[in-house]
């Protein structure tokens, strides 16, 4: 999912950036549509990059199975009490 959304801002910060659509003049006079398509492009490559490393991080974790054996080793040893509680 965050492949596709750093894919969307690439495609958004290149269409500003070559000015295949303009912003409306309002909000022209407060911001610059070349660096808004910088910034977007900037961004998206940044999204699709961290994107990677997490499925790549993702990917190599491995699970650990801990089985419990009883019966093996050193037998128990057993302390006996006699009827006043000495050993």
């Amino acid at each position: 999912m965050v492949i596709g959304v750093g894919i969307v801002l690439i495609v958004l910060g290149l269409i500003l950036v070559t000015g295949a659509v303009d912003l409306p003049t309002s909000w022209e006079n407060h911001i610059a549509s070349d660096t808004l398509g910088w910034i977007l492009f900037a961004v998206g490559v940044l999204a699709i990059l961290l994107g990677l490393v997490v499925n790549h991080q993702r990917s190599r974790v491995t699970s650990t199975h801990v089985e419990e054996r009883r019966g093996y080793g050193e037998p128990r040893r057993e302390t006996r009490y006699d009827d006043e509680g000495r050993i």
